[in-house]
């Protein structure tokens, strides 16, 4: 483990109205630098102290001066802050060495943090990624952590909207045989996400942002032709994607937006013949940067004990059975 060093420096000239637009809304440009450069960075008014692996410290030193040179001319936002990022090429250079940090989530019931190893490493990767793919076993917290990850940007304002989208496809059951509108036909296949931000935010909340159209819940098909900028845009069921969806859905993301992709690549329902759009772009979007992949095991299930020996024997009897 990398020791850990204090850098200690003052902004000049003093200027409160700088310094607020150098700190973001509720400190959240000092928060972005801290979790995308695996720092601490605290401060008294222009003074400054950054704590971290010693080369981490240093970028994100040279990195404050350089935004604070910013200041002076124009009014820094997120999105500008992850280009600048982005343009440094500082994150690709310390990647091996920045160790994840605990993310917290702030929402209506509280507090919440990870449930082992791979919730953690989730979490940091949401917070530090623009596009994020959630792979495991039923149980995990993949969609519940991803709708609280969305629900606590959208009350700190980072993003304008939410939008939760599923594909319509469950058990090769045609939506056309299914009575009622459009609307419908696909609430059933979206009650995962609606129980999701209920538990978040609470019934009343939830049906008014959704009337306001904060909160979008939309079939995949919905997505075409759409760019989705300032949102938090989840994608859950995603290995019932086609590959033509998936690259559709992922070409979708705009600036300031932030994308959890979620599935189980065990339970597919596509015809036999068709390849999961999930499985596709894990081959073809290896080793991309800014995305992240975190991959679940039946150990990191949360739900009854009994969900994790169910996967474990579902996994085996596949693992014996040739393809």
């Amino acid at each position: 483990m990398a020791e850990h060093l204090n850098r200690d420096f003052v902004l000049d000239p003093p200027d409160h109205e700088r310094l607020a637009n150098l700190a973001g809304p509720f400190d959240a440009h000092l928060r972005m630098l801290e979790l995308r450069l695996g720092v601490q960075i605290a401060n008294r008014g222009n003074v400054f102290r950054v704590t971290g692996p010693a080369q981490a410290a240093q970028h994100a030193d040279r990195l404050i001066h350089e935004l604070w040179q910013d200041t002076e001319t124009e009014t820094l936002s997120e999105p500008a802050i992850h280009l600048r990022l982005s343009e440094s090429g500082v994150e690709q250079r310390m990647a091996e060495a920045v160790e994840p940090q605990e993310v917290v989530i702030r929402v209506k019931r509280g507090s919440l943090r990870a449930r082992g190893e791979n919730q953690a490493r989730y979490l940091h990767a949401i917070a530090t990624h623009d596009i994020n793919f959630g792979i495991g076993p039923a149980g995990t917290g993949k969609t519940f952590l991803a709708v609280a990850s969305a629900v606590e940007a959208l009350n700190s304002s980072r993003v304008q909207r939410i939008v939760l989208v599923r594909p319509a496809v469950e058990a090769g059951e045609k939506l056309g045989f299914l009575p009622g509108d459009l609307s419908q036909k696909v609430d059933p296949y979206l009650r995962p996400l609606y129980d999701a931000l209920y538990e978040m935010l609470g019934v009343e909340k939830v049906a008014k942002l959704l009337e306001r159209n904060v909160i979008e819940i939309a079939p995949l098909a919905y997505m075409r032709g759409r760019t989705l900028n300032d949102a938090y845009v989840i994608l859950d069921e995603a290995q019932n994607t086609t590959v033509e969806q998936m690259k559709m859905f992922l070409t979708r993301i705009g600036f300031g937006s932030t994308a959890v992709v979620t599935g189980d690549l065990s339970q597919i329902d596509l015809p036999k013949a068709q390849k999961s759009g999930l499985r596709d772009a894990l081959d073809v979007l290896k080793g991309v940067d800014g995305i992240s992949f975190t991959f679940f095991e039946s150990r990191d299930v949360v739900r009854h004990p009994l969900v994790a020996r169910i996967v474990n024997a579902y996994d085996a009897r596949d693992a014996a059975t040739p393809e």
